[in-house]
C-alpha cells in the first residue's frame, strides 16, 4: 500500500511518537526500495508498528477521518456514481452522501487534490476525503464485481448467439471472431471481479460449463453450447501462444491479461479430454507483494520458530501440503526475508509464479534440459547462499538438495506430505539415509488454507454440544490428550452479503503445524525400527502443535469457522 505522506515526513511522525529509531527507519526504507515494497508494508511486517495505529497516526497528521469498510455500510447505488475504472485508477471509492449533499470518498491518498477536485467536478458536489486501506478499498471495488455478476450472464449469451449465427472459418479466424473475444474478456473481467484464482472450461456430452475456484473452492458459473466451445479454447491458445491445430497433446502457456488499471500474468493448461479439450487458467498478479507470515496467518509462537531457523547458516527448510495448500506461497514469504543485500539467492521452479527482485529465479524447462536435479547442479556453480528448490519429487533431487544444505547453503523445499512428521519417512522413500535427514533437516511447515470470515457480514454464537463433541473427537483421533487444547466456546461464521458474494467467506490464510528437529526427534530418526508415533510424541514434547490445534486459534480469534478447519482437516 502507498502512503500519502513522503518518507521524510513518515519518519518525523514516528519518531515523534517514539515508534522508531532515524537509523532503523533509513534501514527500513532503504530495503523497502531494494524489494520493489511500499515502506508501509515494512513496517508492519517487521512490526516497527501495527498498521491499524500507523493508520490512525497518517489520519490524524492529515486532518482527516478514517474509514473501515468492515463496520460501515456502503451504498452501492453511491459507489456506481464513479465508473470502475476511474475508481481503480484514482484508488478511491464514493460509500455515502451526508445531509447537506456532500459526498463521503475513501481513498489511498486522501491529500490527492486532483482526484478531490476531479470527483467534486463530476458530481457537482463537496466531497469529504476519508483515509482507507488497500483491503478497504478492495472492499467497496467488490460492489462493482456483484453488478458484473449480474450482467455477465446476460453478455456472455448475447455473444454466443453472435458467434453461433457467424460465418467464421477456421480456428485462427474463430479465435479472432469479435463475440468469442468478447466472451473470453467477459470470463477473464468476471473472475477477476469474483476473486477467482482458477478459471476451468469443461466440455461435456451436453454443453461447455464454466466453472472458478474461489477462496479453494470450485463453483459452477454457468454453462454455454457446446458449439462455441473449440472456438473459446483456440482464443486462449492464441492468447498464450500455443499451436492452434494441436488437439491431441497437452500444451502449457501463459499471457498477460488487462482489466482497467488492474494486470494479471495467466497460466494457461490445455488438456484432451473425451469429448473435446478442457482449459485452465491460472490468474497472478503480476503486482503481487510477497506475504508476511502474519499477512500469511501464522500465529507469533509459529511465526518465532521460524525466524528462529531462517538465522541458521546453512540446513534445510521444508515446506509440506497438497497442492494448493500455499506452501509455494510460503516458500515466497520466507525468501522475502531473507532477500538482503549481502546474500545470493537463487532458485528453480515449475513455474515461476511470482518476479521477485533481486532472486535469480530459474524456470524448469525439460526440452533444454534444465530439470529440478540439473537446475540445481547448476545453480551451485552460482556461488549462492541460500537456495530454493520448488519441490522435491525425485531421490536425485532429493540427494543432490542435502548435499547442498551440508555444505554451507540454506535450502528451501516442498514435499507432499499430509502432515510435518510423514515428511521424515517421505524423504527415507526418497533414498536420504536417516542420519543424513536428521543432520541436515532443520524445520518442516505443514500448511492448509482456510477461508477467513468476511468481516462484512460477521456474527457470533454459542458453540453447542455437538460442536464441542467433534472438536474433542477430533483432538483424541491426533492423539492430542493432554488438555493442552480445547474446543473455542464462542463460534463464529459470515451471513452472506455483496462483499463476500454471500458465500459469508473472503480471501484465505493459513493453518501451521510446525516440526523443528530437536535432538529427541534426531534420537527417534536413527533407532533400528523408525515409529512415526515415537517421531510425533517427540514432536509434542518440542512444543509442535497440530495444524488442527493452530486452526482452534484461528476460530478463537474469528478468522475462520470450525467447518473450514474440519474441512481441510480431513482432506
Amino acid at each position: 500500500m502507498q502512503l500519502p505522506l513522503p518518507p521524510a515526513e513518515l519518519k518525523r511522525l514516528l519518531i515523534e511518537n517514539g515508534l522508531v529509531e532515524p537509523v532503523r527507519f533509513d534501514d527500513l526504507l532503504a530495503a523497502a526500495e531494494r524489494k520493489n515494497q511500499s515502506i508501509f508494508d515494512v513496517l508492519v511486517s517487521e512490526k516497527v508498528v501495527e498498521e491499524d495505529y500507523l493508520q490512525n497516526l497518517v489520519a490524524a497528521a492529515l486532518g482527516v477521518p478514517r474509514i473501515d469498510f468492515a463496520s460501515q455500510t456502503v451504498n452501492a447505488n453511491t459507489v456506481r456514481l464513479l465508473p470502475e475504472t476511474s475508481a481503480r485508477e484514482r484508488q478511491v471509492v464514493l460509500f455515502g452522501r451526508e445531509a447537506d449533499g456532500t459526498y463521503d470518498a475513501a481513498m489511498i491518498n486522501p491529500a490527492d487534490l486532483e482526484t478531490i477536485a476531479f470527483l467534486s467536478q463530476r458530481l457537482g458536489a463537496k466531497v469529504k476525503p476519508f483515509l482507507a486501506s488497500q483491503e478497504d478499498l478492495d472492499r467497496g471495488f467488490s460492489v462493482y464485481g456483484y453488478e458484473l455478476g449480474k450482467d455477465f450472464k446476460e453478455l456472455i449469451e448475447e455473444n454466443v448467439r453472435q458467434s453461433l449465427a457467424s460465418q467464421a472459418k477456421g480456428a485462427k479466424e474463430e479465435a479472432n471472431d469479435l463475440p468469442i473475444v468478447a466472451i473470453v474478456d467477459n470470463i477473464l473481467s468476471y473472475a477477476l471481479a469474483s476473486r477467482a484464482s482458477d478459471i476451468h472450461i469443461e466440455i461435456l456430452e451436453e454443453a461447455t460449463f464454466i466453472r472458478y475456484r474461489v477462496d479453494g473452492i470450485l463453483y459452477e458459473v454457468m454453462s454455454l453450447p457446446k458449439e462455441v466451445h473449440p472456438a473459446i479454447v483456440a482464443r486462449i491458445k492464441l492468447l498464450a501462444g500455443l499451436k492452434i491445430d494441436e488437439h491431441y497433446e497437452p500444451q502449457d502457456g501463459r499471457f498477460r491479461h488487462e482489466v482497467g488499471t488492474q494486470v494479471i500474468d495467466v497460466r494457461v493448461s490445455v488438456i484432451p479430454t473425451y469429448y473435446g479439450e478442457k482449459a485452465e487458467m491460472r490468474l497472478l498478479e503480476s503486482t503481487q507483494k510477497p506475504l508476511s507470515l502474519e499477512e500469511l496467518g501464522m500465529s507469533p509462537e509459529n511465526a518465532k520458530i521460524l525466524n528462529a531457523n531462517l538465522r541458521k547458516a546453512y540446513g534445510m527448510i521444508v515446506a509440506c501440503g497438497p497442492t494448493g495448500s500455499g506452501k509455494t506461497t510460503t516458500l515466497y514469504a520466507l525468501m522475502n526475508i531473507l532477500n538482503k543485500p549481502e546474500v545470493n539467492i537463487t532458485t528453480i521452479e515449475d513455474p515461476i509464479e511470482y518476479n521477485m527482485r533481486y532472486v535469480n529465479q530459474t524456470q524448469i524447462n525439460e526440452r533444454a534440459g534444465i530439470t529440478f536435479a540439473g537446475g540445481l547442479r547448476a545453480l551451485l556453480r552460482q556461488d549462492p547462499n541460500i537456495i530454493m528448490v520448488g519441490e522435491i519429487r525425485d531421490a536425485e533431487t532429493a540427494e543432490i538438495s542435502v548435499q547442498a544444505a551440508l555444505t554451507g547453503h540454506l535450502l528451501l523445499s516442498s514435499l507432499h506430505t499430509n502432515d510435518a512428521p510423514t515428511a521424515i519417512p517421505r524423504m527415507f522413500d526418497l533414498k536420504v539415509p536417516p542420519f543424513l535427514v536428521g543432520s541436515v533437516l532443520n524445520l518442516v511447515i505443514a500448511q492448509r488454507l482456510v477461508r477467513r470470515i468476511c468481516q462484512s457480514c460477521i456474527y457470533s454464537y454459542e458453540a453447542d454440544q455437538g460442536a464441542l463433541a467433534t472438536v474433542a473427537a477430533e483432538l483424541k483421533a491426533l492423539g492430542v490428550a493432554d488438555g493442552s487444547s480445547r474446543a473455542p466456546r464462542r463460534l463464529y461464521r459470515g451471513k452472506g452479503c455483496s462483499a463476500c458474494g454471500g458465500t459469508g467467506y473472503r480471501g484465505r490464510l493459513g493453518i501451521y503445524e510446525l516440526l523443528e528437529v530437536t535432538d529427541a526427534v534426531k534420537q527417534t530418526l536413527t533407532e533400528e525400527h523408525f515409529d512415526l508415533d515415537r517421531l510425533r510424541g517427540a514432536a509434542r514434547q518440542g512444543g509442535m502443535k497440530t495444524m488442527f490445534e493452530d486452526g482452534l486459534l484461528k476460530i478463537e480469534l474469528a478468522q475462520t469457522t470450525l467447518e473450514e478447519v474440519l474441512r481441510v482437516i480431513r482432506e
